[in-house]
């Protein structure tokens, strides 16, 4: 492999060409503001009936999300899935293995430009062949057929989540449907569909507010256990030299900076980094999340090309919903796959505090 060099890259170069987003994010008409924050992010029904099984029901249900995620990680399988939403549809093909250094997975792209990821444990490698690039990243474990940021013991709290006995097919293979609802307008829901069997989600589809789909992922064609060869694993590309890009992150305390952002109900922080971004200054990016949805906010001086090249206010995408404005003397941007209303009340809550100068 070639040379590996620090990320400093425009909204065009590698890191906007190795967004991918298939069981949750696709950017449409989003403008200058999407396409930098594609660069920087490798970085987002219907109505429950009362339940009369009660709380035994909804343990088993956490029970099966559990199950749903331990199956992504420890199963070997191979197929291809697709995301839509909208009118956008994208094919992938996917292969998982478990070896005795752990989780192994290569991740093609088979619709537009040739995309690989080649995953080890937290490592990917994302290759762009038309840019002989290499792009390394690390990555969270909600990527379909994974689903959760955390405990979903701790979903409870903000969702009612339902599993129902009567089952359905997707692939050819019979799956369990369950039903996770928001206990509030703060957050989409979600209905998924679990192999019986192995318990790998086989489908999954965000709702809106008003009960619609807004996107969707499923397999269409799936192989497990013993039937998926690890030679499959292996890229048809050469990348002995090709430019290596490794991100330059580092740990930042927005807190401790003057940044008040208050979490929505039942969100935590996940991750708070500074990014160098192309000859900006460095761009700080804290991760808000509730275990199954998750929110971005990104902070970065302002300057006349955010007044000129990015939209105020909210900017809507499918689940993705993003949301610019100017405070103090930075450009901060909202992100996240939750309701336009959860970012607005967000942002319009966020202030910048200037830390008082030692005397």
């Amino acid at each position: 492999m070639g040379m590996i060099v620090r990320a400093r890259e425009t909204s065009s170069g590698p890191a906007r060409a190795c967004l991918w987003r298939p069981a949750r994010r696709r950017f449409g008409s989003g403008a200058a503001v999407i396409a930098l924050l594609a660069a920087l992010t490798a970085a987002h029904h219907e109505a429950l009936a009362a339940d009369a099984t009660g709380a035994a029901s909804q343990d088993e249900s956490v029970m099966l999300l559990a199950r749903i995620q331990d199956a992504a990680r420890t199963l070997d399988y191979s197929g291809v899935f697709t995301y839509q939403q909208g009118e956008f549809i994208q094919s992938s093909r996917v292969t998982h293995v478990i070896d005795g250094t752990g989780e192994r997975e290569r991740l093609e792209v088979l619709d537009g430009q040739p995309r690989e990821y080649l995953r080890h444990n937290d490592e990917v490698q994302c290759l762009i062949p038309e840019k002989k690039t290499v792009l390394l990243e690390r990555r969270r474990g909600d990527r379909f057929p994974g689903l959760l940021l955390g405990d979903p013991a701790a979903l409870t709290a903000h969702y009612d989540i339902r599993a129902e006995d009567k089952l359905h097919r997707v692939a050819g293979r019979e799956c369990q449907l369950v039903r996770i609802e928001p206990r509030d307008d703060r957050r989409y829901g979600y209905k998924l569909c679990a192999d019986t069997r192995t318990h790998l989600l086989l489908k999954a589809q965000t709702l809106s507010t008003d009960r619609g789909v807004v996107e969707q992922v499923a397999f269409t064609s799936l192989r497990l256990g013993a039937d998926v060869q690890p030679a499959l694993l292996k890229t048809e590309w050469s990348t002995r030299d090709w430019t290596v890009i490794e991100p330059d992150l580092k740990t930042v305390d927005l807190a401790a900076k003057g940044w008040r952002i208050p979490a929505p109900p039942g969100f935590d922080i996940k991750m708070q980094v500074a990014r160098l971004m192309g000859k900006r200054e460095a761009v700080s990016q804290l991760v808000l999340t509730d275990g199954l949805a998750a929110i971005s906010v990104f902070i970065e001086p302002y300057n006349n090309a955010h007044q000129s090249e990015q939209p105020r206010g909210l900017v809507r995408s499918g689940p993705i919903n993003v949301y610019g404005t100017r405070i103090a003397d930075f450009w901060v941007v909202f992100l996240g796959e939750v309701p336009p209303a959860t970012l607005q009340q967000l942002a319009e809550a966020t202030e910048y505090v200037p830390l008082a100068a030692p005397q």
